[in-house]
C-alpha cells in the first residue's frame, strides 16, 4: 500500500453546524478547530486512526464547476514527494485552486480532473 484515505474535505456554509450534524450521524467527535472556521471530526482514534476524518470547511458560495467535496491522501511506505512522483506516473496532474505556495501539501487531479491532496503527515498502514 502506498497511500491511505486520511480526511474527506467538505466545503460547507455552516461548519459549526454541519460537523455537529455528522458528529451524531457517525458517533464521531470534534477533534480540532482552525482559525478559518474549520471543523475537524473523527473516531476516537482521531486522525490517522482507521477511518478518514472530515473536514468541514467554511465557504460562502463554490464558483461553478468547484466540487463540494475533496479527497485527502497521505502515504504510507515512503515519503511525500516519493508519493507524490508515484502519483504523477499514474496520471495524476498538479492542479491549481488557489494555493499560495506555502502549502505543506500537493493538490493534485485525478485522470477525470477532480482535485485531491497529497499531505506530509505520513500513516501507518493498516493491516
Amino acid at each position: 500500500m502506498a497511500c491511505r484515505l486520511s480526511e474527506i474535505v467538505i466545503a460547507c456554509r455552516d461548519p459549526e453546524a454541519l460537523a455537529a450534524w455528522w458528529a451524531e450521524v457517525l458517533g464521531y467527535r470534534v477533534l480540532g478547530r482552525e482559525d478559518d472556521g474549520a471543523v475537524e471530526i473523527g473516531a476516537e482514534a482521531g486522525f490517522g486512526g482507521p477511518a478518514p476524518t472530515l473536514v468541514f470547511g467554511p465557504v460562502g458560495e463554490l464558483a461553478p464547476n468547484r466540487s463540494r467535496l475533496h479527497i485527502d491522501v497521505s502515504p504510507t511506505d515512503r515519503d511525500q514527494e516519493a508519493e507524490l512522483q508515484r502519483l504523477l506516473a499514474l496520471g495524476a496532474v498538479p492542479a491549481d485552486v488557489g494555493q499560495t505556495g506555502e502549502e505543506t501539501w500537493h493538490v493534485l487531479a485525478d485522470p477525470e480532473g477532480n482535485p485531491f491532496c497529497l499531505l506530509r503527515t505520513r500513516l501507518e498502514d493498516l493491516p
